[in-house]
């Protein structure tokens, strides 16, 4: 095991091995204090920050934070790692990297030249570059990778914003369900994928959700993709028998332990990714799949510890999840980024900058990363926050963000983004739909040609069938 040694201030602070030194390196969060693993003052975050920078990119390929032997996720990230994508940057230390990242992105051939490595690197490397970077680092680069998926929508094209609109209903309700559908479309939200989180799992209450919704897009001729986020199992039993499914949703994690209380593991996955790509039922792609993670999920599931029994820090872990996501060639990622608790992500601070983190990592390994931008009530955090956190995201070119009726899941029971703050990030940022989805809006005189959305009257509108109201 390499021990690190660096001095802050006339005083020395040693780190024992590279799972301590990038735990002690992470900006602070209290999901890392409940682990043990945080730095115990600022001075020695510091000093970890500045020893990581020295670490040569190398490194990570043999002193693996996670061991090979004992799972599968590193055993993924090694074996597919692309040593001659890896070559150009080969010669850098972690600090090297940072340099050579926003050098890059000020480039004319930025997103020519990022695409290019993003094979080459591994979690643990983008994981640890984030580490030193600052907010405006981590938006600057972002935005500067382009990253596409296509079904029926493209999402991740420059100058794009996508949106999930999830009508979740606390039974279930069609009637509620369509209700909250009907809202978000008027106001131009549901290009990234009309997503509902069922209130239970059983095949048949989703298979009638996945009905419900295959026959609102058909009614209304809506170019988008819908989603049920049941367990990837209770999906794959309905493709075989016929239902329609557009894409096949799985939470996951950073190592085999959490994916396994998920009751997933990569094989599994990869088969869920085959069966979806079998119906076919894109229009402009094949990107079936819909993935979520957040920071925090390793630890929840006791399945978070690494080389030498230590425990890795939540957003090396949360990393990790973006490499079996990568694997998958997914239409749909996102971080649920405030949604566990105040645990793991304690105020609005570690939110936004665990909101940029993952953003900034799953964008550099290549993935169309979205963000939930959300937190619950018993978070020392508000909706200010996520104003700044949507906005931020913004910026940086994430593809796509999570919006529900009011900003309240009242299913789920946590705060996410309303339809309106949409509107609101696309007004100010300049940002449209996906094109598809945007020239449906102004077919049916939802939204003008200069992308503003327009007043609809409920008892013209062609959508008012949705909610049976006569």
């Amino acid at each position: 095991m390499t021990t690190f040694t660096q001095q802050v201030a006339g005083v020395g602070h040693t780190f024992h091995g590279l799972v301590d030194l990038m735990a002690k390196a992470t900006p602070l969060r209290s999901g890392d204090e409940l682990a043990g693993c945080a730095a115990g003052s600022d001075a020695e975050r510091a000093a970890a920050q500045w020893a990581l920078a020295e670490v040569p990119l190398a490194t990570f390929l043999e002193d693996l934070l996670v061991p090979y032997e004992n799972d599968e996720v590193t055993r993924l990230i090694i074996d597919t790692h692309d040593r001659v994508a890896f070559a150009e940057i080969s010669h850098l230390t972690v600090g090297g990297l940072r340099d050579w990242l926003l050098a890059t992105a000020a480039g004319s051939d930025a997103a020519e030249v990022l695409r290019r490595v993003a094979p080459g690197l591994t979690p643990e490397m983008v994981a640890a570059v984030s580490k030193i970077m600052r907010n405006q680092d981590l938006i600057t680069v972002a935005r500067a990778v382009e990253v596409t998926a296509a079904f029926r929508t493209t999402l991740g094209l420059p100058g794009r914003l996508g949106t999930r609109l999830q009508p979740n209903h606390p039974t279930d309700d069609p009637r509620g369900i369509a209700a909250a559908t009907l809202d978000g479309l008027l106001l131009g939200c549901g290009d990234a994928v009309i997503g509902i989180n069922p209130a239970t799992d059983s095949p048949h209450a989703t298979a009638d959700l996945l009905h419900l919704l295959d026959e609102i897009r058909q009614r209304f001729d809506i170019p988008a993709q819908s989603c049920v986020l049941s367990h990837v199992t209770t999906t794959m039993g309905l493709i075989e028998q016929g239902a329609p499914v557009d894409l096949v949703f799985q939470s996951i994690a950073g190592t085999e332990g959490a994916n396994s209380s998920f009751g997933v593991d990569v094989a599994l996955l990869r088969e869920a990714n085959a069966a979806g790509r079998s119906l076919r039922r894109g229009t402009v792609g094949d990107n079936v799949m819909y993935l979520e993670t957040g920071q925090g999920s390793a630890l929840s599931a006791g399945a978070h510890l690494g080389t030498g029994g230590r425990p890795v820090d939540q957003q090396t872990l949360e990393t990790r999840a973006y490499a079996v996501a990568r694997d998958l060639e997914p239409l749909l990622v996102n971080t649920v980024v405030g949604f566990i608790g105040p645990e793991y992500l304690y105020d609005g601070k570690q939110i936004i900058r665990a909101g940029l983190e993952d953003h900034f990592c799953g964008k550099l390994l290549g993935l169309p990363m979205g963000v939930d931008v959300c937190y619950t009530n018993h978070a020392e955090a508000d909706q200010d926050d996520m104003d700044t956190l949507l906005t931020l995201l913004g910026v940086a070119g994430a593809a796509f963000v999570i919006t529900v009726p009011g900003a309240d899941d009242v299913m789920l029971g946590y705060q996410s983004l309303s339809f309106h703050d949409a509107l609101y990030a696309r007004q100010v940022l300049g940002l449209r739909p996906a094109p598809e989805f945007e020239n449906w809006l102004q077919r049916l005189g939802l939204m003008d040609e200069g992308g503003r959305v327009l007043p609809v009257d409920a008892a013209t509108s062609p959508l008012r069938a949705l909610t049976g109201v006569k």
